[in-house]
């Protein structure tokens, strides 16, 4: 049976010849901090690269810029230069982006229920108190 494909997939690398919906996802959002970006965007909107630094805490300009990279590549964030002096540049997420906002939401109440806050090093897991 071919199936059609909708014009907002994302496309995407399994690491085997078997379909696997799961590990494909877990490609695009698996990394460390993948999920903690998209979990910020989807708080708080388009952010700017120094706002967005600042909501995730503990990442460096580095591994944020190249996870950034990765999102857009992977068609769940925007980059958006913004025509402004100075020139600076905004983050948001694409549609495919905000449609794991389910997936997001499940990771936080798990790690509600099942995860203890001094693991964190805080009471709160992030100094804003989001997960």
């Amino acid at each position: 049976m071919n199936r059609s494909e909708p014009e907002n997939c994302v496309a995407s690398w399994c690491a085997d010849d078997d379909w696997c919906t799961v590990t494909c996802t877990a490609h695009l959002i698996g990394k460390k901090w993948h999920p903690v970006i998209v979990h910020r965007l989807l708080e708080h909107g388009p952010l700017g690269f120094n706002a967005l630094k600042e909501k995730i805490g503990k990442v460096s300009s580095t591994v944020l810029s190249n996870s950034l990279d990765d999102l857009e590549e992977n068609g769940l964030v925007n980059r958006d230069i913004v025509n402004e002096k100075p020139f600076r540049v905004s983050y948001s997420l694409t549609e495919q982006g905000e449609q794991l906002a389910p997936v997001i939401e499940a990771m936080a109440v798990w790690g509600e229920s099942y995860l203890e806050s001094a693991a964190c090093g805080s009471s709160s897991g992030n100094s804003d108190g989001s997960a």
